[in-house]
């Protein structure tokens, strides 16, 4: 009873990061429930969590869905991805981490305290972040990173951004969950897990998103820029 109620908490704490951010749900859950429950139902547990997040999200903010700033980085993902697998056949997995926790880390600092304002880039660059992220995916499964930066550095507004990293991340997450499901990963213990959070796993993501529309845009861009440092700390701990 008492592994439930911490896994339901840790679910709540999930929600809330990524309803605020848009974001970090996995950051958050996944080291946090390998502490209670075995890490090969982990992994499954936090792929429905994520997807289930990003959809009720998506919902919400429907109207400022653009799937033309969108489908670019999905795209540019598809031959990113053998590539990463590739890296990962003849790198150590490990180095690869500590390269990019590092380069989120000093990203993120450069941007929070040197930065001039940004005036956006050009949105033909969706293809080259999103190969990256299927770099990262096909390599560490952790395709966020280069899209999280790709939206922070056009100029658009917090909805916008927001939005954006939801739809990439809800096609991306049904691709992963599709292929768990079929290769039997998602077990009736991971459903059981996933069923008992669900409604801690809703509240959370609508009490995020109550305090998301209290932030401003200049906020959330410093809080997204944040989110990315200590996911970069994460990665270079993992690697310990």
């Amino acid at each position: 009873m008492q592994t439930y109620l911490f896994i339901c908490l840790i679910v709540f704490l999930a929600g809330f990061t990524q309803g605020l951010s848009g974001f970090g749900s996995v950051l958050l859950s996944l080291p946090l429930l390998a502490i209670f429950i075995d890490i090969k139902t982990v992994i499954p547990l936090v792929a429905l969590i994520g997807l289930s997040i990003t959809i009720m999200l998506l919902v919400q903010m429907w109207k400022h869905l653009d799937w033309k700033k969108i489908y670019p980085l999905f795209l540019g993902s598809f031959p990113g991805v053998p590539i990463g697998v590739f890296f990962l056949k003849i790198l150590d997995k490990d180095m690869i981490q500590w390269i990019l926790g590092v380069i989120l880390i000093v990203y993120s600092i450069y941007s929070l305290f040197f930065r001039s304002q940004s005036k956006g880039i050009r949105e033909r660059w969706a293809y080259v972040y999103g190969f990256f992220a299927g770099c990262l995916g096909g390599a560490l499964s952790a395709a966020g990173p280069p899209v999280i930066i790709y939206t922070s550095l056009q100029d658009w507004t917090k909805d916008k951004i927001k939005v954006t990293l939801q739809g990439f991340f809800v096609v991306s997450g049904s691709v992963v969950v599709f292929f768990q499901a079929v290769s039997g990963l998602t077990t009736l213990s991971v459903l059981r897990y996933f069923l008992v959070s669900m409604p801690l796993l809703i509240l959370g993501t609508y009490v995020g998103s109550f305090f998301y529309g209290k932030i401003n845009e200049k906020d959330y861009k410093r809080i997204i820029l944040i989110l990315l440092a200590l996911l970069g700390v994460f990665m270079i701990y993992r690697t310990m």
